[in-house]
């Protein structure tokens, strides 16, 4: 999954499953020194027994304990115009922070995962490098071409977002322009680097 081409500057963990143990993401929330968490997340990350660097959000999910707890890190958003997990990317954008995992977005609901994950699209075009990690693999957002050291074998898929002329090269079913997020599911690789050329945006993900 290009842990070692991959080093954020800060991890987002949002209020969705905690990373599982012995996962890539439970790893980069251990290990990356700065955690931003959307409200509720930091009570979690506190119980697994790492203190949040930040708290945002508009407070609905947390507790008064948690409030004063953590007062010195918790910075309030209260309009209500974008999720948790936004205010969260943009609190990082302020402060110059661009290199970013997104960890613990997915699960409990699934309409909030499928919002979370498409928010991957719209943090590319805040000139974000993002991706999120989940428990079973990665979501990298795109544009235009795009070239990935995923390694043989492995479980691949493509969701566009509107891309056009879409082309691959080293995948085991060559991609063409997609109309369904289906239709780019369920693919693999056949070589150390996958290729794709479009115009546009799309979505990879791979498995771990």
């Amino acid at each position: 999954m290009m842990e070692k081409d991959f080093i954020p500057e800060a991890v987002v963990l949002a209020d969705g499953d905690y990373p599982k143990e012995k996962t890539f993401a439970r790893k980069l929330l251990m290990e990356v020194p700065f955690v931003v968490c959307c409200d509720h997340a930091g009570a979690m990350l506190a119980r697994h027994g790492k203190i949040p660097d930040a708290i945002v959000g508009d407070g609905d999910s947390l507790s008064a304990a948690m409030k004063k707890s953590f007062a010195s890190v918790w910075y309030r958003v209260s309009e209500q115009e974008t999720n948790d997990l936004s205010k969260a990317m943009r609190f990082l954008s302020e402060r110059g922070i661009k290199k970013v995992a997104i960890v613990g977005a997915t699960g409990k609901r699934e309409d909030h995962t499928l919002g979370n994950i498409s928010l991957l699209i719209d943090y590319m075009h805040m000139n974000f490098d993002v991706r999120m990690y989940t428990n079973t693999g990665v979501f990298i957002p795109c544009m235009d071409d795009n070239t990935l050291d995923v390694g043989e074998g492995k479980a691949v898929s493509i969701f566009s977002f509107g891309a056009k002329d879409m082309k691959s090269e080293g995948l085991k079913y060559p991609l063409h322009d997609l109309t369904s997020w289906w239709q780019g599911t369920l693919n693999k690789s056949v070589s150390e680097r996958i290729t794709i050329r479009a115009k546009g945006d799309y979505l990879v993900f791979i498995k771990a």
